[in-house]
């Protein structure tokens, strides 16, 4: 979506918040809640400083796929030989339907809070809808698919911040709550899986796509420059957006939920904040949890179809693509899994791809024989590898204290 203003000045919004709705997927609101139940205003840093680095890396990727107008999983595929190329798509495919795991069965928690109905019935209620939102992608264009996204964000953000009317924050604690520290070796873990839930592997490969041909409006006479900085521009608004909406459920835990018990499932967290702060909030909530599972589930699904695409170059129908990814989670839930259980199994999944995505884009936008005049500074790099050594090291780290207990 093109809006001009002046002249000269353009603003690119869309793109940037398609990837956006992956940071406050089902999986992030479970983490955060956690967190500001279980520690109060402690992690709110933590937040802050993963929607920092996020901010660089979807730049990074929107920039990617904007001046070579190539997806970062077209680039891998035209660089891999055969061999490696189809073991990294298995991995990447592993990564799409975790993904599709945790926000399936977080729109599946959602319609059993609102109409009580069975996990697996919410599942393949969430699966059918996420298709109908895609289908608007393929019939009316991408920019139709965006206003679709925004005004899922615009459900999500009422549902989650209407809880602070109720129980504002203390100014004080949530300021203190900016400063970098820890209260023991849960609190380390939780800051582990906010950072790690933040930079997703799949978004990283969506918004390279997502921008390739914004290159095309340079038809009404504008450079490469002016796009990327409207892209960074709408990196900016999405990414800040989302972070608010997290760091909103993290202040209202600390805030209304704070020391109390049954917060570390997402049916408890509901039923917490229907007896602390009514059932209009917790109403709400349960809506912009469906929201969320909804549009995230749609955004993972569209994913997964660009990485086999740009390794493999096989496009498959959009209703064969998203039912195989969404098997696995129709068929964990059917055989009783615990939902939250698969929530933790599959940010462990997603734990383990996310250095295939963020090292090769760290590389990639590196090397001027790719990106050209366009290539990063050395600043630029520099905080890139910063980010990705600290995602990775705190992705090992919550891995190791996922299987050593």
């Amino acid at each position: 979506m093109l809006v001009r203003t002046g002249l000269r000045r353009v603003v690119l919004i869309g793109p940037a918040f398609i990837a956006a709705v992956a940071y406050v997927d089902p999986g992030n609101v479970a983490t955060n809640v956690t967190a500001g139940a279980s520690f109060g205003y402690t992690l709110v840093w933590v937040v802050v400083l993963a929607n920092v680095m996020a901010v660089l890396v979807q730049y990074l990727s929107a920039k990617l796929g904007l001046v070579t107008q190539r997806s970062l999983a077209t680039h891998l595929g035209e660089r891999l030989p055969t061999g490696p190329r189809l073991a990294y798509w298995a991995q990447a495919e592993a990564i799409a339907i975790a993904t599709d795991l945790a926000e399936v069965v977080g729109g599946a928690i959602a319609l059993y809070l609102l109409f009580d109905l069975p996990l697996v019935v919410g599942a393949a209620i969430t699966v059918v809808v996420s298709v109908l939102i895609l289908m608007i992608g393929d019939r009316r264009g991408q920019s139709a698919l965006e206003r679709t996204i925004m005004a899922f964000l615009a459900l999500i953000a009422v549902g989650f911040v209407a809880g602070l009317f109720v129980a504002p924050p203390d100014p004080v604690d949530l300021v203190g709550g900016l400063v970098p520290r820890f209260d023991g070796a849960e609190s380390v873990l939780l800051a582990s899986g906010i950072i790690g839930a933040t930079v997703m592997p799949h978004v990283i490969y969506l918004h390279s796509s997502l921008t390739t041909d914004r290159l095309g409006t340079r038809g009404d006479g504008l450079s490469l420059t002016t796009l990327l900085r409207a892209t960074r521009v709408d990196v900016a608004a999405a990414l800040v957006l989302a972070g608010v909406l997290n760091l909103s459920l993290l202040v209202l835990a600390a805030s209304a939920l704070y020391g109390i018990d049954g917060t570390d499932t997402l049916t408890g967290v509901h039923e917490v904040v229907t007896s602390e702060l009514g059932t209009g909030v917790a109403l709400l909530f349960a809506v912009a949890l469906l929201g969320s599972g909804l549009a995230s589930t749609s955004v993972g699904s569209a994913a997964g179809a660009e990485v086999m695409q740009g390794l493999l170059g096989i496009r498959l129908p959009r209703l064969v693509r998203r039912v195989v990814t969404a098997i696995p989670a129709v068929v964990v839930l059917a055989i009783g899994v615990e939902p939250s259980r698969a929530l933790v199994v599959s940010q462990v999944v997603l734990s383990l791809g996310i250095p295939f995505a963020l090292i090769p884009l760290v590389m990639l936008t590196a090397r001027r024989d790719v990106m050209g005049e366009h290539v990063n500074r050395r600043v630029v790099t520099a905080a890139a590898c910063v980010v990705a050594g600290i995602v990775i090291a705190l992705n090992l780290a919550l891995l190791w204290l996922t299987f050593t207990g």
